[in-house]
């Protein structure tokens, strides 16, 4: 989740660009028939209208959780991905690729780590939370180019399938605003239970970690029992996310993903964000 403010996923393996790449060689080389092959240790190749998943367990270990390759981006497919524990991630000119990796980023729903410095922020009440009031806003910000940063994931085929997602009610931003500018913010996939985060944004210090803080109040206060944050960083770890194996997690998702939750409105949110501000208190 949260392929936060400096495009994690860019940079959660130093070798993720080279196995890609080298992935995408093979792909328009001799070596596509072995890859895409009836072998059952080749990677297998969606349907583009009628794409089927594959067991997570089958994900290859290099690079870690490629799953599978191709499918669409439609609305029902990302959906039954993310009912799986499966989520999609590629580079412009790179066909659709799927992953699901073997070890989990994972928050449970307020367990997240609030340090003395994020208390005293909070505790200045200086930014308001709003929930999907500038979806559109949080996505595009969340896949400006960075400095240092190579391209980005978040592909114009992408912006416009989480943009439909969007639309149907499925996904969610949280925007974090300052003197009436949009700050920072996330956005994600809400499933049962559980809320898939894919990315997060700051233009100022810690409005994207004030963002995540009132999130995992608000979702533990309104009955959620998971969220996923794919793969784990330095940042991530910063609030508390831990890692889980993939068997673990899955088994997981599967309690969560059927549970009939609402996602909670705005006045949720700012309700929890004026309670940080008012009970300041840090995590040691």
């Amino acid at each position: 989740m949260l392929r936060n403010e400096a495009h994690r996923r860019n940079h959660c393996h130093e070798n993720f660009h080279l196995s890609i790449n080298t992935l995408y060689r093979n792909l328009n080389s001799p070596r596509r028939n072995r890859l895409l092959s009836d072998d059952p240790t080749a990677l297998p190749l969606l349907d583009p209208f009628y794409p089927c998943f594959p067991d997570p367990e089958a994900a290859l270990t290099d690079p870690d959780g490629l799953l599978a390759i191709g499918g669409n981006l439609a609305a029902p497919t990302l959906l039954d991905a993310y009912r799986h524990g499966v989520f999609p991630w590629y580079e412009q000119g790179q066909p659709i690729l799927w992953w699901s990796p073997s070890v989990r980023a994972v928050l449970l729903p307020g367990t997240e780590h609030v340090g003395r410095t994020m208390a005293k922020v909070l505790a200045r009440n200086d930014f308001t939370i709003t929930a999907d009031r500038a979806f559109d806003q949080v996505i595009d910000a969340c896949a400006a180019p960075r400095a240092g940063a190579r391209g980005t994931w978040i592909t114009p085929a992408m912006k416009g399938a989480y943009r439909r997602l969007h639309r149907l009610g499925h996904a969610h931003s949280l925007e974090c605003w300052h003197r009436g500018e949009l700050a920072g913010g996330l956005y994600g996939v809400h499933i049962g239970s559980c809320f898939c985060g894919e990315s997060m944004f700051s233009c100022e210090p810690n409005a994207a970690k004030v963002a995540f803080i009132t999130l995992s109040r608000t979702l533990a206060q309104r009955g959620f029992t998971l969220i996923d944050c794919q793969v784990p960083n330095s940042h991530l770890d910063t609030l508390g996310v831990v890692t889980m194996p993939r068997q673990e997690f899955i088994a997981r998702l599967g309690d969560s993903r059927d549970t009939k939750l609402p996602w909670p409105g705005d006045d949720d949110f700012a309700r929890t964000c004026a309670m940080l501000g008012s009970k300041p208190s840090f995590s040691r």
